[in-house]
């Protein structure tokens, strides 16, 4: 289904599961939903099942929103202490949006329909109200720990066979454009992985060919701060912090700082490698964009970057709104940045990345492969630090969920065939994320000089090269970009990893 016919049929108040692979539009389409039926004058209560997928739409928890919190069970006593702001605005609601509804549990979406058919007192599915679920099963599943009731995905639930969404599976696609890569994200979604596709990845494994800094993608924390921390106190200059501002109750501005990438206080210096963390349509950056620091802004001290495509701009504070229906509870003003050599996997959900070096050694969960790897827009801009088997796995339970949503998709496109003349007269406004890639007009440039630009290293070449270097005879990096047919940055990144960095310094250019 095109995003233009799934945006009519929300619009025609269809309650919905909008549903696609990563980077098929799915959170734009949502955007373009939210911002008309707010303009036609509906109610709109917008969440998501975690607070930084939330942040992206300025919303709110799914959990805190219908007041369930962490229970795994509705309380006896649990409607006499719903609080009457709560009850309002569940009320007052006239559609209802669930984003990454892929990480709630069954059991959670029947608590969440229990709750407000008793305070709306409407015997129907969750009240009336026009339900958009969005999300990918192939993505992050719920999470169930040791202790914890067990669970599935919401198809499973009670209320869903009584809502009878529609299903708009989206199957353009707005990020991709490597035809390899494309192969193998659609194998993991078809649970058919194969030799080749495992041989293509294994080849970008410690991938030294991208000219550019690039952010790295890791399973934990941990490894994130301290890989950020370390790289920044290696910079010289100056360090500029910015702090940020914040209004609101304490609860609600602590329930929107976790949920927010923004930092509390962020600490730069020229030279960093950032990442935006907000879209701009005026300034052309998206959340993921790359670049890094060049100086700071006369006066104000806003961080001046250099973003990958070569444009060159200020980055000034944003802000993040906690919003409960059309009632803002917190908002909190930052720079859009954060240091970016690396990120957690589970924060690059939703985003889109010029490159990335990740490393799935430690992947721990179904589909946290599939997450990663789609990032990124083509095999050459990924360089693999590792990968385990589980890495390219997904759901057994999102195989078969799969292959029935997309049948019922195709049946909807059938049975609304009424909307599609609409659709197609309908003008979509353009999406964050262009389809064209700057890094494929970079690398067709430079193969015009370096033929293998970008290109992994065969182990003949790697093997020659090293024998090159160490001969002893005379021979410079330009003469080596001559034989390998690379740029000599990527000479000297494969240099540095077989000799070191001494070695590679004291060579003559």
């Amino acid at each position: 289904m095109d995003q233009a016919l799934a945006l009519e049929i929300m619009s025609a108040g269809e309650s919905v599961l909008l549903t696609g692979p990563a980077g098929s539009g799915k959170t734009y389409v949502l955007n373009e939903f939210i911002r008309q039926a707010k303009r036609d004058g509906k109610y709109v209560s917008v969440t998501a099942t975690t607070g930084l997928a939330a942040t992206h739409l300025n919303g709110n928890t799914i959990h805190s929103w219908s007041g369930i919190g962490i229970h795994e069970e509705l309380p006896d006593s649990f409607f006499d202490n719903l609080l009457k702001s709560r009850r309002d605005t569940i009320e007052k609601t006239d559609v209802l949006i669930i984003d990454e509804v892929s990480m709630l549990h069954d059991y959670r979406l029947d608590m969440i329909d229990e709750i407000v058919r008793t305070v709306r007192e409407v015997d129907e599915p969750f009240g009336g109200i026009q339900v958009i679920l969005c999300g990918d099963f192939f993505q992050l599943p719920p999470v169930t720990r040791s202790d914890s009731r067990p669970g599935g995905f919401v198809v499973g639930s009670l209320v869903w066979q009584t809502l009878d969404p529609v299903i708009c599976y989206l199957n353009e696609q707005h990020r991709q454009n490597d035809d390899t890569l494309l192969e193998i994200l659609s194998a993991m979604r078809d649970g058919d992985v194969r030799r080749r596709h495992a041989e293509a990845l294994l080849e970008r494994c410690d991938a030294q060919d991208m000219q550019a800094e690039v952010t790295e993608l890791h399973t934990t924390n941990v490894d994130v701060d301290a890989i950020n921390d370390e790289r920044l106190r290696q910079l010289d200059g100056d360090v500029y912090s910015f702090a940020m501002d914040t209004s609101g109750k304490s609860n609600y501005v602590d329930t929107l700082k976790k949920s927010c990438l923004a930092q509390e206080v962020l600490t730069l210096k020229k030279g960093a490698l950032v990442m935006c963390i907000r879209n701009n349509l005026e300034k052309k950056y998206v959340n993921g964009t790359l670049g890094v620091v060049e100086g700071f802004e006369e006066n104000t001290n806003y961080p001046i970057v250099r973003l990958r495509n070569g444009r060159k701009i200020t980055i000034e504070p944003d802000t993040w709104e906690l919003m409960d229906g059309d009632k803002k509870r917190a908002a909190l003003t930052q720079i859009p940045l954060r240091l970016a050599w690396a990120i957690t996997i589970h924060k690059s959900q939703g985003m889109t990345l010029d490159a990335a070096r990740i490393d799935l050694r430690k992947a721990f969960v179904d589909g946290m492969g599939y997450v990663a790897l789609s990032r990124v827009r083509s095999l050459d801009t990924l360089s693999l630090a590792g990968i385990n088997k589980k890495a390219l796995r997904v759901s057994q339970d999102a195989l078969s969920i799969d292959e029935s949503l997309r049948l019922q998709s195709r049946k909807a496109v059938a049975s609304f065939e009424y909307l599609r003349q609409k659709a197609q007269g309908r003008n979509m406004p353009p999406q964050p994320v262009a389809k064209s890639n700057i890094w494929v007009e970079k690398v067709t440039n430079m193969r015009i000089k370096y033929p293998n630009a970008y290109k992994p290293w065969k182990e003949s070449d790697d093997k020659r090269l090293v024998e090159m270097f160490s001969s002893g005879v005379d021979v410079s990096i330009d003469d080596l970009t001559k034989v390998f047919g690379r740029h000599p940055g990527s000479i000297r990144a494969r240099l540095k990893k077989h000799f070191g960095e001494d070695a590679v310094i004291s060579h003559k250019k």
